[in-house]
């Protein structure tokens, strides 16, 4: 099950089950749970517990050092759910501070070349594509979408099913259910997400409600939020009106602002 290449701590903790490929290194205080995979020249460093059936694909760099100069050395650490997949050349890093973690959920998906910094915090179900960049710190709700090339600047939140564009960016938070389109703006919403998930003709038709409200009203984003707090009583109205109020960092604001801009699309 360990190709002969490959260079493991002997401290290190491996379920019996896992299978290490050629030229894989895995230091001393790595922790690996039952049906992981862990292919050719990948590299697991620091303090990481990982849990069952994750698969780590060629070149991955899982754990090392933060990029932040105030890291001095500290033995931080990454926490890794199950199920998750690390595509070529994926890197994430260890926490900055020995207070916090760098956590990737479960049943997640990080495509080739992506990166996850220091301190981030990822939920499960989540689809990072080739190539998007995540700043340290930065949360990542359930079921998010995050496409090719996109960047999300340090501290962001980006909300449960909030999908990103290919190439876009953002240094705002991004609310949930939401699109993100170019720099800190939105577009709509996952309607075609939100249905997949489960939400129902109904949810979706109240959260379309409070969208437009918030972001199409014209309205300032503090009066529209006091607004539709009183408005609406959905589950999933509450999910993005509380998240909008927690924003420390301001959200992303829609590209029309516009009371008549089209709805978006069911299909």
């Amino acid at each position: 099950m360990i190709h002969p290449t490959a260079i493991i701590h002997p401290k290190a903790k491996l379920d019996p089950t896992v299978k290490v490929g050629p030229y894989a290194v895995i230091d001393e205080h790595v922790s690996m749970g039952a049906n992981c995979v862990v292919g050719p020249h990948v590299h697991l460093t620091g303090v990481i517990t990982i849990g069952a059936a994750n698969h780590f694909h060629t070149g991955c760099v899982i754990g090392d050092a933060p990029q932040d100069l105030k890291y001095k050395g500290e033995p931080t650490r990454v926490r890794i759910g199950d199920h998750n997949v690390f595509r070529e050349h994926v890197t994430v890093h260890r926490s900055n501070k020995l207070e916090e973690d760098t956590v990737i959920g479960s049943n997640n998906f990080l495509m080739a070349h992506s990166h996850a910094g220091h301190n981030c915090a990822l939920g499960n179900h989540i689809i990072i594509a080739n190539g998007a960049l995540l700043g340290g710190h930065v949360i990542v709700a359930d079921r998010a979408f995050i496409s090719g090339n996109c960047l999300a600047h340090q501290f962001t939140r980006i909300g449960t099913l909030a999908l990103m564009q290919g190439g876009s960016a953002i240094s705002k938070d991004l609310p949930p259910f939401t699109i993100a389109t170019h720099n800190n703006t939105i577009c709509g919403l996952n309607v075609v997400g939100m249905r997949r998930a489960g939400y129902s003709a109904e949810d979706r038709l109240q959260v379309k409600k409070a969208y437009k409200i918030l972001f199409r009203s014209g309205e300032n984003l503090r009066r529209a939020l006091a607004t539709a707090q009183k408005e609406f009583t959905n589950p999933a109205v509450k999910i993005l009106l509380d998240f909008v109020a927690a924003s420390k960092r301001g959200v992303c604001a829609d590209s029309s602002r516009s009371p008549t801009a089209p709805a978006e699309s069911e299909e």
